[in-house]
């Protein structure tokens, strides 16, 4: 097939579902990747010109990668459009993917208490997003992390996102936000990147639990504490 078709395969969300093998396939195996990095990087730059709310709707359209079939809404994220404070968690859960809003079952409720322990609101000088916005499951249809074709997807939206909001800090709620937002191997672990000040693009990034983590171990409340601390002083710095 070739790189032309494919390019017009991709914009409709249908990328090759064949492996390519042996050498005498090479060229044509290059011509894949070339074309679909040529795709990516030519909806990152159409995403790169869009307003709040042609964002939000391309966000809802989206057919970028398999997530699209199996939502209920798209989550694009919510709260201050012109915050200083960013939140990014992983990707919609079952209570999300109803209701296309972020955070909003039991998690949403503890991310919500994390806010008030920092004189903070949800949607007063706050906002909310994933990494992906619509939400992963497994072949059970449980929650999953994203793999890494689906955060790719995603990532230009995110990044339109912070170029608009502009924030002053960013809090990544878990390893998967972490280190998709940094751009790090998928072995770095959470408590390597814990205790101290990030970058993404000159903004000062801070690495903490996600809470539905610590509605599953309490016990670590306190570290994602000293974490939000670390955030405020960086927001106060600044």
């Amino acid at each position: 097939m070739n790189p032309e078709k494919l390019l017009r395969l991709e914009r409709m969300g249908l990328g090759p579902v064949w492996q390519l093998r042996g050498r005498a396939d090479e060229s044509a195996a290059m011509d894949v990747t070339d074309a679909t990095n040529h795709v990516a990087t030519e909806f990152a730059a159409d995403v790169s010109t869009l307003d709040w709310d042609e964002l939000e709707a391309t966000v809802r359209d989206c057919v970028r990668c398999g997530l699209c079939r199996g939502r209920t809404h798209a989550v694009p994220g919510i709260g201050d459009r012109h915050a200083s404070w960013l939140f990014v968690g992983e990707g919609p859960g079952q209570n999300e993917d109803l209701e296309g809003q972020p955070f909003v079952g039991p998690a949403g409720k503890l991310l919500d208490n994390m806010l008030k322990a920092l004189k903070l609101a949800r949607g007063v000088d706050t906002y909310i997003a994933n990494i992906v916005k619509c939400r992963p499951v497994d072949a059970d249809g449980r929650d999953r992390p994203p793999v890494q074709n689906e955060v790719a997807a995603c990532r230009p939206f995110l990044e339109r996102q912070i170029d608009l909001i502009k924030p002053t800090v960013i809090v990544a709620l878990g390893k998967t936000a972490a280190i998709s937002l940094l751009g790090l191997n998928a072995d770095t672990s959470l408590g390597s990147l814990r205790g101290e000040s990030h970058s993404y693009r000159s903004i000062p990034v801070v690495v903490t639990y996600h809470p539905a983590y610590l509605l599953r171990k309490p016990e670590d409340k306190a570290k994602s504490w000293r974490d939000l601390c670390l955030a405020q002083s960086l927001h106060d710095e600044r």
